[in-house]
């Protein structure tokens, strides 16, 4: 483990995590900020994601040490105190541990789905531009086995710093891929033999009672609008049963237990 301590804000070493707020909104040329402890862990753990450098609060280091440990010697750690790090990040950065990785070549939706599972189970994202939305999706993703996610280019980008600390690192771990339009996309999962569901508060089937063969794509929604008109009419539908009166749950806990629902039905399919 390289540790090299920073004593000035505006080393250009350090100059990657600059600004953490301000970057968000404009980029990082294809870098994203992962943030906390168990964040860095699923990064360097997976490796789905090359890190760049590391920058860390002088009294965090011995407890992230056989995290960072697993990166190559090549990767420098920066070691600041918290006066510096606060000057760097331009915010208080109580968790104190942050790193910068590189996003590589991401693979388009249908390169993804060629390598899935037989019995896969995808969530398809249409329209959630909510960072802690997507956060939350991508960790009962994870939670409940899902697959991969797809995204449409309307959608927040799961490596938003917001989104990676709000779904625990499991954007840096369960695989994603972007695609154009929702249409395309359903004709190419018809052609790769996968059950489409639509969920939305007027689907036709009850989730519970919902049957399917093989690999399934479930679509989620924008809250308020929904998926496309289009798409419903296309897709099978279905619904989450909830009290007389309310129809409307927040698109992530809608996501936890649909996924839920049909983690466990494939589950006991193969039991079966």
């Amino acid at each position: 483990m390289q540790t090299i301590r920073i004593d000035d804000p505006q080393d250009e070493r350090v100059s990657a995590f600059l600004d953490i707020r301000e970057r968000d909104l404009v980029g990082r040329q294809g870098r994203f900020v992962a943030e906390g402890k168990v964040v860095l862990d699923v990064l360097t753990a997976t490796r789905r994601f090359e890190v760049e450098s590391v920058l860390v609060l002088e009294n965090r280091l011995a407890g992230v040490r056989p995290i960072v440990e697993r990166l190559p010697q090549s990767v420098p750690v920066y070691v600041v105190s918290a006066e510096v790090m606060d000057r760097i990040a331009g915010f208080h950065m109580h968790r104190g541990i942050l790193a910068i990785g590189r996003r590589g070549e991401l693979p388009g939706a249908a390169e993804l789905v060629a390598t899935l599972p037989r019995e896969a189970l995808v969530a398809v994202l249409v329209g959630i531009s909510n960072h802690d939305n997507v956060g939350s999706i991508f960790r009962n993703a994870a939670a409940f086995g899902a697959d991969a996610v797809l995204l449409d280019r309307t959608s927040c980008d799961p490596l938003y710093r917001k989104a990676i600390r709000v779904s625990v690192g499991a954007a840096l771990k369960v695989p994603f891929a972007l695609f154009d339009d929702a249409a395309g996309l359903a004709d190419m999962l018809d052609t790769r033999g996968f059950t489409q569901f639509a969920l939305s508060p007027r689907g036709k089937t009850d989730i519970r009672d919902a049957r399917c063969d093989g690999p399934l794509a479930l679509y989620l929604g924008t809250e308020g609008e929904g998926l496309p008109q289009a798409l419903l009419e296309r897709l099978q539908t279905a619904r989450i049963a909830m009290a007389p009166g309310f129809d409307s749950l927040n698109v992530a806990a809608a996501s936890a237990i649909a996924l839920h629902a049909f983690a466990r039905k494939a589950q006991q399919a193969g039991e079966g």
